[in-house]
């Protein structure tokens, strides 16, 4: 049993023996990141099968195997089997948003792609999304995208999204309410604000489920790029 924990390039082994934690001061040092935990995300095998523990108090995590076909919210206190052999997990401290990803040998499941077509509008599930709202996670996720889906990448604000697309933020944010609201009747967690949730962390978990699903990836760029050779009024 041996899985591998990657971060930038930075490699940490799991097995049977030896576990691995995340954290600002954990075996695998994310960052000075002072909104990070010391120690947030543990990788241990346990009973033949590799867990992810979140031993942190406020942070979550969004996990997913490598096709998002599966996606989890991984609350704190909680843990989950990671069961396929390649998964990503995705987490923000403060401005910043990391990516892991994670490998492992002898796996007990694999995922099973099947490919359609497009028409130019996404679906996902029973939900279908206008170019118009994908354009909008798009904008949030773009910085996280041009990274190449790994390491380290910021979430901008409404206004600067907005900005970014060419639209008022009152625009914008009907649009982003519109879009948690679907979501949110599809069963995600975290896309309808309430007294406990700020609109910061609703984007926030905007991107993390857009990323772990690939209802966005690097290949959709090229939308925000026709933006930018559009000639401007």
């Amino acid at each position: 049993m041996k899985a591998t924990v990657d971060y930038c390039g930075e490699i940490h082994q799991v097995t049977a023996g030896n576990s691995v934690c995340v954290g600002r001061e954990g075996d695998l040092v994310i960052d000075d990141n002072l909104y990070l935990h010391r120690r947030f995300l543990e990788f241990t095998f346990i009973d033949d099968l590799l867990w992810i523990s979140n031993v942190g108090t406020a942070l979550a995590a969004t996990v997913a195997d490598s096709h998002g076909l599966v996606q989890t919210w991984l609350s704190p206190g909680a843990r989950i089997p990671l069961v396929f052999p390649d998964c990503a997990i995705w987490f923000t401290a403060g401005p910043t948003t990391y990516e892991l990803e994670v490998q492992q040998e002898g796996a007990p499941f694999a995922s099973a792609v099947e490919e359609q077509p497009g028409d130019g509008t996404t679906t996902m599930g029973r939900v279908a999304f206008t170019p118009d709202q994908k354009l909008l996670i798009l904008a949030l996720a773009e910085d996280i995208l041009r990274r190449g889906n790994r390491g380290a990448g910021a979430i901008p604000h409404s206004t600067t999204a907005a900005e970014r697309l060419g639209w008022t933020t009152t625009k914008f944010n009907r649009k982003l309410d519109n879009v948690c609201e679907k979501l949110a009747k599809m069963g995600v967690r975290g896309m309808v604000g309430n007294t406990g949730r700020t609109a910061s962390n609703r984007r926030v978990r905007l991107v993390e489920y857009a990323l772990a699903t690939r209802l966005v990836t690097t290949d959709d760029i090229v939308w925000l790029d026709s933006i930018d050779s559009s000639p401007q009024p």
